[in-house]
């Protein structure tokens, strides 16, 4: 099945279908069709409402209403398409989003195809303000609208059905893309409606379905995204061929915020194939008839750089800056009783101090895209996260506006927040505005593992005061890491306080009753942005880690000590007690090495129960895992339990091998031979448990990361009594 198309096929269908256009929240579902323009057989509704204000489109009466208004489109076929406003990078969201109109919408799974949108405003997400992909928003933002959407245009098709018939509505009802009359056993498909809906006023009130009667949703809905990536079709970034078409590739200064000072380009365009050396601040591209002469020509260059001020610096020192800031006064992020008084003079204290490196987000696809810029403005082909910014980004390089740029999403091959950033873009965009045609930036993987935004290293520093039973009743945390949110939103730091790398540890869910939590941002000069689970991958690590410590101390039983603490949250503890049934805990012991943990994060629980084989210092090997994911409402099973595995996988990779060392200001690392993923033979079997809670839908593609390490870690604990307190563990002296 052909299942993902583009914005193209959306605009092909719409002038004889029924499109409806929708941005908005499901408390405002009332006013969602208020508004509407009737234009040539297709209905489209115009208000939209981005984050902060409410704004009706323009009257489009006098011609077809743009693609850019177009959410959802019903063909003469009965084949249905859904606008995805969110980048599709593995996780599923072509799925799951199409699945939201889809269930509403009352038709066949095997008639719903699924197209990427184009970069507008009206496809913001609305958790974001922005159109962009991350932090495990996409369903939880689109949960209300695409299913009003989908409820909103099965009610126009009903009401113009019972008109044609002459009954009331509620006498008719939809199913399979049809609508019935039971009472004279008439029927007409969906295609057979959809000029007459056309026509009709928009509904004043929507209703949606319950739980209980959902067909679709709740269900393991086959992936609209794989007949495309088995059979080929599928179109990564990297895939684009654009007529006329020269490939680029690029070096930037090796040194963190170094310049380009001067490069001699006679070396290169010696090559045959090589058409141009284009210098740029701090990076020269190399743009040849392919990919490989632009290789080819660009390590034929031999550029001279100004290293800048990180030249001569190395991991220690960066380190050392760390440690000296973990060390200084730092900015209270949480203050819960009198941590001060409890901990002066407090005999019975534990303390701790953990870190962890930087990490490259090592995606399969390295950085690239393709542009070509006109008179009349540009046209973008790029595996981005944030089409919306791309959008924003080529317009002001361009000193154009933005509706000036057409931005075309392509499937991502992997993303963990690294391609929500534009250098790649600022890159492609200038090349392809000095060369006069269309450009393909491709960068290698070594310039890819070298000028990452890299996660942030990071120290944390615990002291926790236990009562005669062995439970906390002081907690001190200070934490010292660079800050990603100065940099991209530098207005989201408050107080010296940046949300992004305290959450985890910050209010914590446990009853203790006098917490205090610092953090004192410590800026290195290395690049740092948004990596898979953000502060969460840390953070959880730094605190389950600590939680464990405090158990064996108090000498309880780590699953019963924080059930204890948790006493308060029941979804903490449902998913904690789903991981441990699902594991042999009960024979827990040094032949049988197990630890636990469990987070909340992205508005989803998990918890896993790692279990290794005995012989730790010989080899680590994992025996089993045993997760539990509460994300509210599992709208699809298998892409929940994917999300869960791929989590457990990344997680696995970062926690054995995860480092990014510097050497003379550059980064050391330069390929997977060192920078290792983990291996097929090194995963594990998994169990994975779907707690329904019912709750508010969650996020799936990061709340899986958090607990893996602290898991894994606290299990090695058990096996050899050593507390691992530093990352990754390779560097910690085992064999993986």
């Amino acid at each position: 099945m052909d299942s993902i198309s583009n914005m193209n096929d959306l605009e092909s269908v719409a002038s004889n279908g029924v499109t409806v256009a929708s941005a908005v929240r499901g408390k405002e579902r009332r006013q969602f069709l208020k508004v509407s323009t009737v234009v040539a057989g297709t209905l489209a509704v115009g208000l939209a409402v981005p984050v902060g204000q409410r704004r009706v489109m323009a009257d489009t009466s006098a011609g077809e209403p743009s693609v850019m208004d177009i959410w959802l489109t019903i063909d003469k076929d009965d084949q249905v398409t859904v606008a995805i406003a969110n980048s599709e990078m593995g996780q599923g969201v072509y799925t799951s989003m199409a699945m939201l109109v889809a269930e509403e919408l009352e038709v066949d799974w095997n008639s719903v195809h699924a197209a990427a949108a184009p970069a507008a405003p009206e496809y913001k997400n609305l958790m974001f303000g922005m159109q962009a992909t991350g932090g495990s928003t996409s369903i939880r933002w689109a949960y209300d609208p695409l299913r009003t959407v989908g409820a909103g245009a099965r009610q126009m098709l009903v009401q113009a059905a019972a008109n044609q018939w002459g009954v009331p509505a509620n006498e008719c009802s939809a199913s399979n893309a049809k609508v019935t009359h039971a009472g004279s056993n008439r029927s007409l498909r969906y295609g057979e409606l959809v000029a007459t809906a056309s026509k009709l006023p928009p509904p004043t009130d929507i209703t949606l379905k319950t739980p209980e009667q959902w067909r679709i949703l709740g269900t393991p809905a086959k992936r609209l995204d794989t007949p495309l990536k088995v059979n080929g079709s599928a179109e990564f970034g990297i895939d684009v061929q654009v007529p006329g078409m020269l490939t680029a590739t690029v070096m930037a200064c090796p040194t963190f915020g170094g310049k380009l000072k001067s490069v001699d380009d006679t070396p290169a365009m010696a090559i045959n194939g090589v058409r141009k050396v284009l210098p740029l601040e701090d990076a020269v591209i190399v743009v040849a008839d392919s990919y490989w002469p632009a290789k080819k020509g660009l390590a034929a260059l031999s550029p001279e750089w100004d290293r800048g001020s990180n030249a001569g610096r190395n991991t220690e020192s960066y380190r050392s800056e760390l440690m000296a800031a973990l060390e200084s006064e730092a900015p209270v992020a949480h203050d819960q009783g009198d941590v001060a008084s409890v901990l002066d003079g407090a005999d019975n204290m534990v303390e701790a101090l953990y870190e962890v490196p930087h990490l490259a987000h090592a995606t399969m696809e390295p950085m690239n895209a393709t542009a070509v810029v006109t008179a009349d403005g540009a046209e973008i082909w790029a595996p981005t996260q944030g089409p919306g910014i791309v959008q924003q980004v080529a317009a002001g390089i361009l000193q154009i506006k933005p509706e000036q740029v057409k931005v075309n999403t392509t499937f991502l091959g992997g993303g963990f927040g690294r391609k929500f950033e534009m250098d790649f873009i600022v890159q492609t965009v200038l090349a392809a505005k000095m060369m006069g045609g269309p450009v393909k930036l491709v960068w290698s993987r070594e310039e890819d593992m070298k000028h990452d935004f890299y996660r942030p290293a990071s120290v944390s520093a615990f002291k926790a005061v236990l009562d005669d039973e062995g439970y906390p009743i002081a907690w001190h945390n200070r934490i010292a890491c660079p800050s990603i949110m100065s940099r991209v939103f530098p207005n989201m730091v408050k107080d010296g306080i940046d949300g992004q790398s305290v959450e985890a540890a910050n209010e914590l869910p446990y009853a203790i009753e006098n917490q205090r939590v610092e953090y004192r941002i410590a800026e290195t000069g290395v690049p740092v942005g948004f990596w898979r689970s953000v502060g969460n991958s840390q953070n959880a690590w730094f605190v389950q880690s600590f939680v464990d410590e405090l158990a064996n101390v108090a000498g309880i039983d780590p699953y019963e000590y924080q059930m204890k603490l948790l006493e308060g949250h029941p979804r903490h503890q449902a998913v904690l007690t789903a991981a441990v049934d699902g594991s042999n805990w009960s024979k827990r012991s040094k032949s049988a090495p197990m630890g636990l943990a469990v987070q909340k994060s992205f508005g989803s629980y998990c918890a896993m129960v790692v279990e290794l084989e005995p012989d730790v210092t010989s080899r680590l090997k994992i025996r089993h895992i045993s997760s539990a994911i509460d994300c509210g409402i599992a709208l699809n099973p298998d892409t929940v339990v994917a999300q869960i595995e791929s989590s457990i996988v990344y997680g696995l990779t970062a926690a054995y091998y995860g480092d990014i060392d510097i050497e003379d200001g550059a980064v050391k690392q330069s390929n997977f031979p060192d920078n290792p993923m983990l291996k097929l033979e090194q995963m594990p079997e998994i169990d994975v448990a779907i707690v329904n809670s019912g709750e508010a839908v969650g996020g799936i593609g990061e709340p899986g990361l958090p607990p893996l390490a602290p898991a894994l870690t606290n299990a090695i604990f058990v096996a050899t009594g050593d507390r691992v307190r530093r990352l990754p563990l390779v560097k910690a002296g085992y064999t993986v």
